[in-house]
Parts: C-alpha cells; structure tokens; sequence
C-alpha cells in the first residue's frame, strides 16, 4: 500500500482517481488545487503526488517544482495529469514528472502509471510503505 496525494481540481476526475487508487489499495489524500497538494505533501510524506498541470492557487508545475526543491520530497514520484495537450509534453518532464496521463485516461492506464512510477520512485531510493 501506498500513501498518494492527489491534487486535482476538477471533483469528477479527482473522486473517480481517488475510488480507483483506494481499491488498489492505495492511501489517498486528496487536494483541490497546488497549494493545497504542497501542504499535504509536507504533511503525509507520500509515496507518490499525482497532479493535474493546470489548477488554481499553485499549478502542477509549481507544486513540481516545490516537490523538488525540498531535500525531504525530492525524489518522491510525480504523474501530470493533464486535459489538454501540450505542444511540448518534454516541459513537464523537464520539470520533473516521472510521468505525464492525458485525459481522458482509461482506470487501466492510470493504475499501469501509478505502479510504473511506484516501481521507479523505489529505484531511485525512495521506499514505499
């Protein structure tokens, strides 16, 4: 089991995400925008931050690049969600997201990338619970 914060602004995506990833198995901390996603970072020390890139009060990359910033939370796994699509998906990579999920995206999809970036998140050094 691990411990995701998912920061999404849209309440359909981030109810359906978070039913998902809970029966997976998965501990779920849910946030409504960046701001609020950075806070619970801080607080729960996740395994993994799944973030849309475009939100009110702090986006996705700004979260991202918080995320990195800190000696505490830098290696954490990040996925972008996104809605729309970007010119340059290399943007939020070089920002530092382990992955980017366009919407809409299949519950087959999302769960192949959550363990994919787990999985990559371990390599790096950081342990799952």
């Amino acid at each position: 089991m691990a411990t995701i914060v998912m920061a999404e602004d849209d309440p359909d995506i981030r109810e359906i995400s978070l039913l998902l990833m809970r029966r997976a198995g998965h501990r779920v901390i849910s946030a409504e925008d960046g701001a609020q996603g950075w806070r619970a970072v801080l607080f729960h020390d996740p395994d993994l931050v799944i973030s849309d890139v475009d939100m009110p009060e702090m986006d996705g990359l700004e979260l991202c690049a918080k995320i990195r910033g800190n000696p505490a939370t830098e290696l954490t796994p990040i996925i972008f969600i996104s809605g729309v699509l970007m010119p340059d998906d290399d943007r939020v990579i070089t920002a530092g997201a382990t992955a980017l999920l366009h919407k809409p995206f299949t519950a087959a999809e999302m769960l192949s990338c959550v363990n994919a970036s787990l999985a990559a998140g371990a390599k790096a050094g950081r342990d799952t619970k």
